[in-house]
């Protein structure tokens, strides 16, 4: 008999690995940094699972709002799509 409480753990494991990977695989700055912040909200998940919504919303809060923020916006800022003749 399957254990259901394994299938929602196997979704956000699937969902963190693959994230996981594309930030590392990704060409992309800001697909890479897309990526980074799925894989926060995936550790999020992890949280709610094992009952911790506190953490989950810290993580949301701090990690997902600040640093994913503060990601996209250097790397928007550093002006990549700008070619210099």
């Amino acid at each position: 008999m399957i254990n259901l409480e394994i299938i929602p753990f196997m979704i956000v494991s699937l969902i963190m690995i693959i994230s996981s990977i594309l930030v590392v695989k990704a060409k992309d700055v800001v697909h890479c940094a897309f990526a980074c912040v799925v894989s926060m909200l995936s550790v999020a998940g992890f949280y709610v699972l094992l009952n911790a919504q506190f953490m989950a919303v810290v993580q949301i809060l701090v990690y997902v709002g600040g640093i994913g923020v503060m990601i996209l916006f250097a790397v928007m800022l550093t002006g990549r799509g700008q070619e210099v003749e």
